[in-house]
């Protein structure tokens, strides 16, 4: 029933009109617009200056498109009640935020290891953080991600398969990467960027909605201002799609930034390493098969290893109980020469590879403080 209230048939035709125009006016700026803005824009920003434009982007943006749908709305009769709207995600949010640890606990079967807490202590204790994560260990493929809270404590998790497949100092810059993102308060921040993208396109749902529903009813003069307000709604979706994309490039940017982190708990060859490794493993056919598992996953922006199809092919078949069968610093140079799809890695919360690895090389000319 509260389907129906939010997406009856005349919304639905609705939104699948302004899911297919932001598709394409989203595929034209992967295409077109992204490559270049990037390539202008390369060595000349710092990272930091990179996640402060974005995020400014994203909340400059977003408020301002709701303030004007808002107006515009206000404009032809219609109040749209956004404090409400803002006060419903705001409490979905929290309450998905509190009880996440838990079901993720549940989901993935974590157990304490304290093996695996051993090193999550001395990577905290290099990165100068009084109190470490819990680790865990976690059931499926290769992977690592942080998650909690304040109510249910912070954690480091490491899948089985990626603790048996890297080294000691592949494992420091893993979890160093992952205590990044519990310094950087990764999870929060991006929930919260978050709200700006669900906050416009539920605006343009309930614009839609009443401006079609009040054509079909009202008399011509009024019915007019629905197929406004219908289109207002439509624009609403539409730019709600293009404030996610600028979410992902935010992603993008932190996991970049965890990547740093890491680095200075391991080292940058670690560091390097531990990422190549995990790409070996995906790039073969069962990989891209586990692959697809992360991807049905609702926590799959937590992950170290999430990221677009922008380089599938592998570069060897490894035999992971012989490692001797490849030369993973040979392979890491490899991957820092592919060449990455702009128009693919746009639409991921997770850089590519190769962008990771190079960056990494970088670290020792700029200055990034962990």
């Amino acid at each position: 029933m509260l389907f129906w209230f939010f997406y009856d048939p005349l919304t639905m035709m609705a939104l699948m009109i302004a899911y297919i125009v932001g598709f394409v006016a989203l595929q034209f700026i992967a295409m077109k617009i992204a490559p270049r803005v990037a390539a202008s824009l390369a060595g000349r920003m710092s990272l930091y200056t990179a996640m402060l434009l974005t995020a400014l982007l994203v909340i400059g943006g977003g408020t301002l498109t709701a303030y004007a749908l808002y107006a515009a709305a206000a404009a032809y009769g219609y109040h749209l009640y956004v404090e409400w709207l803002l006060g419903f995600l705001l409490v979905m949010s929290l309450i998905s935020y509190v009880f996440a640890p838990w079901m993720i606990n549940l989901a993935y079967r974590a157990k304490p290891s304290p093996e695996l807490q051993e090193i999550v202590n001395e990577a905290a204790e290099r990165a100068g953080m009084q109190r470490p994560p819990r680790a865990v260990i976690v059931e499926g493929p290769p992977n690592a991600f942080a998650y909690g809270n304040f109510l249910a404590g912070r954690y480091v998790a490491v899948s089985r398969s990626l603790y048996e497949m890297l080294s000691r100092d592949e494992l420091l810059g893993v979890v160093g990467h992952e205590l990044g993102h519990h310094k950087h308060r990764d999870t929060v921040i991006i929930m919260l960027l978050g709200l700006v993208p669900s906050l416009l396109y539920y605006m343009g749902v309930f614009l839609i909605r009443a401006g079609l529903w009040g054509s079909v009813s009202s008399d011509r003069e009024e019915g007019n201002s629905g197929l406004v307000l219908a289109a207002l709604g439509i624009l609403g979706v539409i730019v709600s799609f293009v404030m996610q994309v600028a979410v992902l490039a935010f992603s993008r940017l932190r996991e970049y930034y965890a990547d740093a982190h890491g680095a200075f708990v391991a080292g940058v060859k670690p560091m390097q390493r531990a990422l190549a490794k995990l790409h070996l493993y995906y790039s073969t056919p069962r990989g891209q098969q586990r692959l697809q598992e992360l991807h049905k996953s609702s926590i799959k922006a937590l992950f170290i290893y999430a990221f677009t199809s922008a380089l599938a092919n592998p570069f060897y078949e490894p035999s992971w109980g012989k490692r001797e069968f490849y030369d993973i610093d040979r392979v890491v140079e490899e991957l820092k020469r592919a060449k990455v799809d702009p128009s693919e890695e746009i639409f991921s919360d997770h850089p590519p590879i190769p962008k990771r690895l190079r960056f990494l090389d970088q670290l020792e000319t700029i200055n990034i403080r962990p």
